[in-house]
């Protein structure tokens, strides 16, 4: 497919047609089931879909919208049979490198999960309440980000565009489903654990390291925060630090967030911009702040905790949850998908 230019509103990036041919990339993985569940819950317009996964998976069953889909071991040969409009990855890095560019080379638009495209310059890197317009097809790929950073960008975009920031400081306390079925299987488990998961032993425990670690001492996670925030928002010359830490929580993400704007800012009007941004919910009152359980099977960024950092002129605080899995992962896929067949390129 010959390049498109994001500006042009007119283009179509699907033809329009009643239904579009879906294939799930890792159908059985904890994301790839919330995809499967957020594609019915959003009545996407599905003509057919078909789910593949690895030795193990294939030959299981799945259900969509009460019909079962006997799940196909992904091949090079199965991929080339396929004929879907859009196929959403959610299996590592290693099988979307393989994968994704047979389906973009016989015309499938892939929406990939993992970290494998996210710094490729060709390959736009979208969270649709953000950066919408910047959506373009070149090579056929669209990446999802991480799940820390999209529930990050969607707070700090509004505010970027208000007032411009200057700094950010993250800091984010991340659940272990972020690690797949596995992680939430070590912290459930009645048995001893086993370590080899997070490294150390999760339960009652805290641990600042998620990836292996780089030169600097930055984790890939913290690294990955750092990267895709610059990329979303178009602005390489915001300075970010970060540190990202694993807590023995089954589900949902937290970050603890100090932004430090260009202009001068207020706390009223930084309530009032994050209350009329899509995709949040705002917590205004101190005593009032949300935590993983209210954000557990929601797609929406809760924001409470808002604050002025008394320490610094033009900064403040704030506190974000959101569902990993769900507006961190699935729904952040489907969203994009959505963009596709409506050709809500620029909104």
């Amino acid at each position: 497919m010959s390049d498109v230019n994001p500006k042009n509103n007119s283009l179509n990036f699907l033809p329009e047609k009643d239904g579009y041919n879906i294939s799930i990339i890792g159908a059985t993985g904890l994301v790839g089931r919330e995809i499967v569940a957020s594609l019915m819950r959003r009545r996407f317009p599905v003509n057919s879909i078909e789910f593949f996964a690895g030795q193990r998976s294939s030959g299981s069953v799945l259900y969509f919208n009460d019909r079962p889909v006997v799940v196909r071991l992904l091949t090079p040969q199965a991929v080339k049979k396929s004929l879907s409009d859009i196929a959403i990855f959610s299996a590592g890095a290693d099988v979307s490198g393989k994968f994704a560019p047979i389906f973009a080379r016989h015309g499938t638009i892939v929406i990939d999960n993992s970290s494998r495209w996210r710094r490729d310059k060709d390959v736009p890197l979208i969270v649709p309440e953000v950066n919408s317009s910047r959506l373009f097809i070149k090579k056929n790929i669209i990446a999802n980000p991480n799940c820390s950073t999209i529930q990050a960008v969607v707070a700090l975009a509004p505010l970027h565009a208000a007032f411009g920031i200057r700094r950010i400081i993250y800091t984010t306390f991340q659940s272990v489903s972020g690690a797949g079925k596995a992680g939430i299987e070590v912290l459930t488990s009645l048995t001893d654990e086993d370590s080899s998961i997070f490294g150390r032993q999760i339960r009652s425990n805290a641990i600042p390291k998620i990836g292996d670690f780089d030169d600097n001492g930055y984790s890939e996670e913290e690294n990955k925060l750092i990267f895709e925030t610059k990329k979303i928002l178009d602005d390489d010359k915001i300075k970010i630090t970060a540190t990202a830490v694993r807590i023995p929580v089954e589900y949902c993400h937290c970050e603890s967030i100090n932004v430090e704007f260009k202009c001068d800012v207020t706390l009223q009007k930084i309530i009032k911009i994050l209350s009329r941004s899509p995709g949040i919910s705002v917590y205004e009152k101190p005593d009032s702040f949300p935590t993983p359980l209210d954000a557990k099977g929601q797609d929406k960024v809760l924001v409470g905790r808002i604050r002025m950092d008394q320490s610094r002129k033009n900064a403040v605080n704030f506190w974000v949850v959101a569902d990993n899995i769900r507006k961190g992962a699935a729904t952040n896929a489907v969203q994009i998908a959505e963009l596709l067949v409506e050709n809500k390129v620029n909104q």
